[in-house]
């Protein structure tokens, strides 16, 4: 056979490398379905020595810096929860929606998909593309309409404009980091409001007569109640913004203060793992023959407060807000989830030929809530976190223990068992620098039985660039049999890491 002209090679070889450089630098089509992308499997590393117990597998501190770019969409849970009955004046439920259309299934899907529910959204897109095979297009227009085309200049009006040499392109004005612009604040006042009608006077602005020290007490009185209302005081206007970015008082009373701040913080074990109180000689190290509880409760206070004290200069420059972003503590405004989902292998029907096994994809969920008096209730279970988070409070976990109150809504919280929490320190690290100590979290809780108990060691993390501490990797999971004072290893190949979730209900987690 004769060989290809160079000319037709050339021209193949050109298309090839045209193709490819396509590839490469075409962009992913928009996430028009809003669903959070699959994390990668935490490694299972444990640290080098469990307490009571020998480990040969060793922590591996960054095998979850990639993971930490590819977190899920953190939640919010800012709706109340469903009433449990009906009152004579209130109308009749709504039936659930029923799906007809391809698109209802399609999107039913994405609000599965969303929360994690893989096997259901799966089963779902399935049926809404059997539906329509352009199911996919018609969601994206009506969700993400495509933007306006500017309309294009008629053909005369081309011909007649024409570019002017002279004219130069006007420089851009340099870009300001966020520092630069909060200082081009500080010259600023609180200014007041037009007046409704043009001509009248301003109504009056008492706050734009207030000095910048009353100013600065009030903003501090208002972190202290709720420290998200505070930082939402900058969007007010750009006086404030000033305030709130670079005034250190208030910063310093929410990192000192026990409602969001790090004397909330727990170095040490605060109860028993089924809540009861700490006996004397129970975590309390060489002076417990010596010392009260109380005494050792206050020395721990004030130990607490020594560390902060110490640390604020040495890694977060003397800025008590940047200690309050960065350092790692637990939020108790709302909580953890881990969203599992993992493929098994299913049974072949023995009436139907077919050319392989059924696939299930099974989904289960994973619940850790935190409380400030370092008690904590974990929860396992396959229902879904809309119908679990606002059940998960201490009244429920008693009202349903053993099975009770079987009718109510709440009663997925049969399941839950109680712990306690504490965060690690210099005495866990005791070869680390004082900064890198920090960073752990050990939660203790009930067994399946009375002679069994789980220890779960995790990792703070941030999910993403913008949230701070919303994030519980895995580093070990144990289980402790109390009779023959054994330590068992779980695996954790199937288990993802927890993300905080926001629960309205709750308040600030009293």
């Amino acid at each position: 056979m004769a060989d290809k002209p160079p000319q037709l090679d050339s021209e193949l070889e050109s298309f090839r490398q045209q193709w490819q450089t396509e590839l490469k630098s075409k962009k992913p089509a928009p996430d028009f379905s809003k669903a959070p992308q699959l994390q990668k499997s935490v490694a299972s590393s444990s640290k080098a020595s469990v307490p009571k117990t020998g480990s040969k597998s060793a922590e591996n501190k960054k095998s979850q810096v990639d993971e930490d770019e590819e977190y899920a969409r953190l939640l919010s849970f800012d709706e109340a929860p469903a009433p449990s009955g009906r009152t004579v004046d209130q109308p009749d439920p709504q039936p659930e929606k029923e799906l007809v259309s391809a698109l209802d299934h399609f999107e039913e899907a994405v609000e599965k998909e969303a929360i994690g529910n893989l096997g259901d959204s799966l089963k779902l897109y399935r049926k809404a593309f059997r539906l329509d095979s352009r199911v996919d297009l018609a969601y994206r227009k009506k969700h993400f309409p495509a933007a306006a085309k500017a309309p294009q200049a008629s053909a005369s009006t081309s011909q007649i404009a024409i570019p002017s040499t002279s004219a130069k392109p006007s420089a851009k004005a340099p870009q300001q980091s966020i520092s630069e612009l909060i200082a081009s604040f500080s010259g600023l006042s609180v200014s007041a409001a037009p007046p409704p009608v043009e001509g009248d006077p301003a109504p009056p602005c008492p706050i734009a007569e207030l000095p910048e020290e009353i100013l600065v007490h009030i903003f501090s009185d208002l972190a202290v109640l709720d420290v998200g209302d505070f930082a939402r005081l900058s969007q007010v206007c750009k006086r404030f913004a000033y305030i709130i970015a670079t005034e250190q008082q208030p910063w310093r009373r929410v990192c000192l203060g026990p409602n969001f701040g790090f004397a909330g913080m727990h170095y040490h074990w605060q109860k028993g793992v089924s809540w009861e109180p700490l006996e004397q000689g129970d975590d309390t190290g060489d002076d417990a023959e010596f010392v009260s509880m109380q005494e050792l409760a206050q020395r721990r206070q004030e130990e607490s407060l020594t560390t902060t004290l110490a640390l604020l200069p040495q890694l977060y420059s003397s800025s008590w807000q940047k200690m309050f972003r960065h350092r790692p503590r637990i939020r108790f405004n709302g909580c953890y989830i881990s969203t599992v989902n993992y493929i098994r292998s299913g049974q072949a029907s023995t009436n139907q030929t077919t050319w392989g096994s059924p696939v299930h994809i099974v989904t289960y969920y994973r619940y850790l809530r935190f409380f400030r008096d370092g008690t904590a209730i974990s929860l396992l279970t396959t229902t879904e976190p809309g119908d679990v988070v606002h059940y998960m409070t201490k009244d429920h976990l008693e009202q349903h223990r053993g099975g009770a109150a079987a009718h109510l809504p709440s009663v997925v919280m049969q399941n839950g068992l109680r712990g306690r929490w504490r965060l690690s320190s210099a005495l866990d690290h005791p070869d680390a620098p004082l900064g890198e100590s920090e960073g752990d979290v050990f939660i203790e809780t009930d067994g399946v039985g009375p002679k069994y108990m789980y220890r779960m060691e995790m990792s703070l993390r941030n999910a993403g660039k913008g949230a701070r501490n919303t994030k519980l990797v895995w580093k070990g999971f144990y289980s402790y049999n109390k009779l023959t004072d054994d330590w068992g290893e779980f695996g954790l190949k199937n288990d993802k890491p927890f993300y905080f979730s926001r629960v309205k209900s709750y308040g600030v987690g009293n």
